[in-house]
């Protein structure tokens, strides 16, 4: 934008924008490495007690683009990573098809640890967990956020509103107006593949949806 910032160093030398814009990246890189280091070691709730490791995320926190889901599962327990196995595998493939790959986007879940049995998350792990992927959001300022599955649509979101009644527009994220979009979760695709052309129907849009608000900025700008 053409902006200087100025500091004094035996009179008036220039700061340049790009040793500014570095500065402000390394204290977003520590902030991170502290975050991810909290939660490791977080026993905030019950489910420290049953976990093989915490399910931080993957991916890279400078993306444009979020993925969330709801929590880990037995593999992404075992791995410390979130969405892997079959349904891993079919979440690289929708990610493909509109142009990503695995290492272009954050990958997180609303819970950083596995539920037994893989039940529903309970409302006192949601409240303790959930701290987490709000500064995970805050740091990351992702443009597009896809939420898959019905649970990580209704928490981000803040409704009960059925998963086919969220699909289909593009939300705004209520902590940040961050553009949100919904769709399956691929646990349930593989369950049911005839949804899969419904899925690819919610990629489209969220690609959509993030290469017009690419252009809008960079005319902005």
């Amino acid at each position: 934008m053409g902006v200087r910032v100025w500091a004094p160093r035996e009179g008036r030398n220039e700061v340049s924008e790009d040793a500014v814009l570095q500065a402000d990246s390394l204290q977003g890189g520590a902030l991170w490495e502290t975050l991810e280091t909290e939660a490791l070691a977080c026993r905030g709730c019950s489910l420290h007690t049953r976990r093989q490791q915490v399910v931080f995320g993957v991916g890279s926190p400078a993306s444009d683009w979020l993925i969330v889901g709801e929590a880990p599962g037995a593999e992404e327990d075992r791995r410390g990573e979130p969405f892997v196995g079959r349904a891993g595998q079919l979440l690289d493939a929708m990610l493909l098809a509109i142009g990503l790959d695995r290492e272009q986007v954050y990958i997180a879940n609303v819970l950083k640890c596995r539920p037994p049995g893989n039940r529903d998350p309970q409302p006192e792990e949601v409240a303790t967990c959930s701290g987490y992927l709000d500064r995970q959001i805050d740091l990351i300022q992702p443009r597009m956020i896809l939420a898959v599955g019905r649970f990580a649509a209704q928490h981000l979101l803040g409704s009960e509103r059925s998963i086919g009644a969220l699909r289909g527009q593009v939300w705004a994220y209520p902590r940040t107006g961050t553009a949100l979009v919904v769709t399956y979760h691929p646990s349930y695709l593989l369950r049911k593949p005839v949804d899969k052309a419904k899925a690819w129907r919610d990629l489209c849009l969220a690609r959509d949806a993030y290469q017009e608000r690419v252009a809008g900025a960079n005319v902005a700008s």
